[in-house]
This record gives C-alpha cells, sequence and structure tokens, in this order.
C-alpha cells in the first residue's frame, strides 16, 4: 500500500484509529478524517511520528457539503484517491422500539446511512473518473445482518450499509472498483464503553453469545479492513464480511 492515498471516516478512536495507523504503518497516505478534532488529530500525529504520512481533515459526515470538502481537499493533496474507509458512526439509544425517540432516529441514520452514502458517492466519482480502480470498505455490523433488540436505529441503519455495498459492488466492478462491507460484533472501543461498563449480567451474556467467549478487539476489524483494501483481497466484491468470533455463524 506504500503512497496509496487511503480516505478513513471517524478514525479519531477505536476501528478507524487502528485502521489508520495499521494504513500508516504499510507506507499509505492516510487521511484522517473525524468530528472529533482532539481525536482526529491525535491519530494523525501518531502516525507521522512513527514515520509515516497523515493529514487530519475535519468532517461531520452527516453534511454532504463537509463530505464534499473532505474529498477536495484530498484531491488538492493527492491528486487521487485510491481507498476509502466509511467508518465513522454512531450507536444511538438501547430502547425497545415503541419507546425509541424520533430525535436519536434521525441522527443515527443521519451519520450511519446518509454519511455512508455521501462518502461512497463522492468515492466512486472520483475512482471511475481516475479509471485505475480502488476498494471501499463500508464499516456495517453485525446488526446489519439481523435483528438487534433495543437498538432499532442501528439495526436500520446498517442494514442500509448492506444495501449501498452490494449495490455498488455490481455497479461499479466492470470499473475495477470493489466495494465491500466488514460486520463486527461488540469490539472494545470507546463507542461500546457504556455496554462493557454497565450490567456485569448483560456483557456476560452478550459474551455468551459468541462461541469465542470474548468481544473483538479494534486491531482485528482493522487488518480485515485492510485486507480487504488491498490486492490480496482483488476478487472480493459485494461481500458482508463478519467479524464476530462466529456470533452469526
Amino acid at each position: 500500500m506504500k503512497d496509496k492515498v487511503i480516505i478513513i471516516t471517524g478514525a479519531g478512536s477505536g476501528i478507524g484509529r487502528a485502521t489508520a495507523l495499521l494504513a500508516g504503518s504499510a507506507g499509505a497516505k492516510v487521511i484522517v478524517s473525524d468530528v472529533n478534532q482532539e481525536g482526529g488529530k491525535a491519530t494523525a500525529d501518531e502516525i507521522t511520528q512513527n514515520g509515516g504520512t497523515a493529514t487530519f481533515i475535519h468532517c461531520n459526515v452527516a453534511d454532504k457539503q463537509e463530505v464534499k470538502d473532505l474529498f477536495a481537499q484530498t484531491l488538492g493533496l493527492y491528486e487521487r484517491l485510491d481507498y476509502l474507509v466509511n467508518n465513522a458512526g454512531v450507536g444511538g439509544e438501547f430502547n425497545p422500539t415503541h419507546l425509541y425517540s424520533d430525535e436519536t432516529y434521525e441522527k443515527v441514520v443521519a451519520v450511519n446511512q446518509n454519511g455512508v452514502f455521501y462518502c461512497l458517492k463522492e468515492s466512486l466519482r472520483i475512482l471511475h473518473e481516475q479509471e485505475q480502480g480502488g476498494s471501499i470498505v463500508n464499516v456495517s455490523s453485525v446488526a446489519g445482518i439481523g435483528g438487534a433488540p433495543r437498538m432499532s436505529a442501528y439495526a436500520a441503519s446498517k442494514h442500509a450499509v448492506i444495501g449501498l455495498t452490494k449495490t455498488a459492488a455490481q455497479e461499479y466492478g466492470k470499473y475495477n472498483i470493489r466495494v465491500n462491507a466488514v460486520c463486527p460484533t461488540v469490539i472494545e472501543t470507546p463507542m461500546t464503553a457504556g455496554l462493557l461498563e454497565g450490567d456485569p449480567k448483560m456483557v456476560e451474556g452478550t459474551k455468551y453469545l459468541i462461541p469465542m467467549r470474548r468481544f473483538g478487539q479494534p486491531e482485528e476489524v482493522a487488518k480485515t479492513i485492510m485486507w480487504l483494501c488491498s490486492d490480496e483481497s482483488s476478487f472480493i466484491n459485494g461481500q458482508e464480511l463478519r467479524v464476530d468470533g462466529g456470533m452469526k455463524a
């Protein structure tokens, strides 16, 4: 991946940060994007301190103009794009559907669904114009391939990510542009900290649903994402790859 240009959204923490650090260590030119300025800058700084190349660009993916600016700034810096990791996302509430607030539902969909669409659209336009192929990895969830009780907005948005992934893969495969998704289970990140620090019985019960009897680490998802970006997965397209310890086997 040396000198390849990669945009990673939500790279200020968790899976996005782990992916950015891995991309930087592989020699890629990393665009670290996040709404969290402090976290995003910290990720970019760590990459550069380790001898890599990284630039932080603030972006709220729910804002289509900010997304356009993110991709325009990337082209301004490097005049090309090779990979996109569509990772930015939010969790929402933990409530049964009839009690789920409209405001939270709209926020979750705005980030997890609309944000993925905006970034996907911009990257596909650029990769199509470059005529050199490329790879896009959308971060969905096991909640995108099955039910997720008390997480209706999250499940709906992550199902939408799978639909966008498969549709784009069929549309753009003929241009050697691959679009895949990863579907993690609970990963030990800041976004899941509330769950992991909550009811111990619920935590253990959730672990019991995973055959490997543990939660995942951000680096385990990051390695999968990087493999999907790379030429090592050159004939993998339109897939939802589960990184879940066998939970949905």
